[in-house]
């Protein structure tokens, strides 16, 4: 069985930014699901992730895209049906990191100056930050190597992240238990190459670089699909002597199907007992039956 490849896109995207990853994964046969990422604190969003994770059913890879990237690392924590992180232009902080330390830890980004702060209610009452990439500094920030008629859509649907998101700390960090994959944008503009590279060494990532802009999961989504399977590929169940039929799940198959493997073994065996003692009873009956001649 493939795993589920999940994708959680990051800031001034949505699930659409997956478009051409799904497309290829799903004709390569993943089951695929791309939710959307509230974007409103690292905290909340990885807790809204998590409960996404719990309504998939096996394994589970973890794909997530620039401030995606710390929400899957958070999220994935004692969560035993996710097998492997892919980390795609992203953060992965530590415990006390933040997104936005982590992008000014290095040179590069020009982020900051192609953001547009508008103010918005908070539930509780007082006002949040929401930031924007302005329009017309859309394709150049994060998407340069992406058509422009591709961006000038982009840009009009883009959602929106909380500034106290990018600045809130990680509490945990998935990527010290679990195998991860790290796809570096060497044209990045948004997370400098640097800080990206410094993230993927500290993981101890299987690490790709890709000449691309941030936006690469648009610009260059068969790049994006061939790491994600490398990682689902070396996380596979492997065939042993021992179980030449793959049923033990090993690494990949979680506790709920673990239960069921073995529920549905104790079924098998209690049906191969049952038909010996028909057997027995059967061959019992005809002896009698002899006996009684």
């Amino acid at each position: 069985m493939k795993p589920t490849v999940v994708l959680v896109h990051g800031a001034f995207a949505d699930g659409s930014s997956w478009n051409g990853v799904i497309k290829r994964l799903r004709q390569a046969g993943y089951p695929v699901i791309a939710p959307a990422n509230p974007l409103r604190g690292l905290a909340s969003d990885a807790a809204y992730i998590h409960s996404v994770l719990m309504s998939v059913h096996g394994p589970v890879v973890l794909v997530g895209h620039s401030y995606g990237g710390a929400v899957i690392s958070e999220a994935a924590v004692g969560d035993v049906q996710v097998k492997a992180l892919v980390f795609i232009a992203a953060f992965a902080p530590a415990e006390g990191e933040g997104a936005l330390e982590l992008s000014n830890k290095f040179p590069g980004s020009t982020l900051g100056s192609a953001l547009n702060n508008v103010p918005f209610p908070l539930p509780g009452g007082g006002t949040g930050t929401d930031q924007y990439i302005k329009v017309d500094k859309f394709h150049d920030q994060f998407a340069a190597d992406v058509p422009r008629s591709v961006t000038d859509l982009m840009a009009a649907a883009q959602r929106p992240v909380a500034a106290s998101a990018l600045e809130e700390k990680a509490t945990k960090a998935a990527w010290k238990t679990i195998p991860s994959w790290t796809l570096i944008t060497t044209e990045d503009r948004n997370i400098p190459p640097a800080s990206q590279r410094f993230m993927a060494r500290r993981a101890h990532a299987h690490t790709v670089e890709v000449k691309a802009s941030h936006a690469v999961s648009v610009s260059q989504p068969g790049a994006v699909t061939r790491l994600i399977e490398q990682a689902a590929q070396g996380t596979a169940t492997t065939t042993t002597a021992a179980d030449p039929s793959g049923a033990i799940l090993a690494d990949t198959g979680s506790e709920r199907s673990a239960t069921r493997a073995i529920t549905l073994g104790g079924v098998a065996a209690g049906s191969v007992a049952a038909g010996c003692a028909v057997v027995l009873l059967g061959r019992r009956w005809r002896s009698g039956a002899k006996s009684g001649r």
